[in-house]
């Protein structure tokens, strides 16, 4: 059952891609460097490591690819074939995903500092986190919601700025609904990330941060249900 376009989801998307920018500080600053949801960035940094430059651990970057890949296929087993059922797989998606970060909220315990050394503890936390980050990709393009895919920013910055009198692309869909959902994809994401980065800074452990994360992830699938159908203000 494919998730009704409207005000709640468009909403549950931009929360989620807040909580992406909180998932991506600590895992660049505590857990790596090293991204969980944004792979060509692992790609890069694999490719560094195996030069031997930038001091990039080949060992985080291969768990967060491996632990992404797990989690797209089991993202697509799983909402497949809710779906092939006939019941909403967005929420139920999205509580496997809370699960998965709480997981890792909880492996992540013993890590109590930004800087530590890396072991096998971080990178059972990179792998838990790239699995729900590889899940939430598929949900993100199963739900087709424009501009707001929660892990990356870049194109929806490209079409706000495409969409622009500083720059008219006629390709490119233009009006004050399409533009606030690109401003609200690039805001969330920069404001997830000095969030969690602040968390951080303040000494607040880094699976305190996973698991109000993994909370956010599962109020906004609880919440959904209860907004489904809010048309979208135009």
């Amino acid at each position: 059952m494919e998730p009704k376009p409207g005000a709640a989801l468009t909403g549950a998307m931009v929360v989620l891609t807040l909580t992406a920018g909180m998932v991506e500080a600590v895992s660049f600053i505590v857990l790596g460097p090293v991204f969980t949801a944004v792979q060509t960035g692992n790609l890069l940094f694999l490719g560094f490591a195996i030069a031997g430059e930038g001091g990039f651990s080949p060992a985080a970057s291969s768990a967060s690819l491996g632990g992404f890949a797990v989690g797209a296929v089991l993202g697509v087993r799983l909402e497949s074939g809710l779906d092939s059922r006939g019941r909403p797989w967005f929420p139920v998606a999205l509580g496997a995903e809370a699960a998965l970060l709480g997981l890792a909220g909880v492996v992540a315990w013993g890590i109590d500092r930004v800087g530590a050394p890396l072991s096998g503890r971080h990178y059972a936390v990179t792998a838990l986190v790239a699995v729900a980050m590889g899940m939430r990709n598929v949900t993100t393009m199963r739900a087709r919601v424009p501009d707001l895919p929660t892990t990356v920013a870049t194109r929806a910055m490209t079409a706000f700025l495409g969409s622009t009198p500083l720059a008219v692309d006629t390709r490119i869909p233009s009006g004050a609904r399409s533009q606030g959902r690109r401003s609200a994809s690039v805001g969330a994401m920069f404001a997830g990330g000095l969030l969690g980065a602040w968390m951080l800074h303040e000494e607040v452990r880094p699976a305190v941060v996973l698991l109000a994360v993994a909370g956010g992830v599962l109020a906004v699938g609880v919440g959904y249900g209860g907004g489904r159908g809010v048309p979208e203000p135009g």
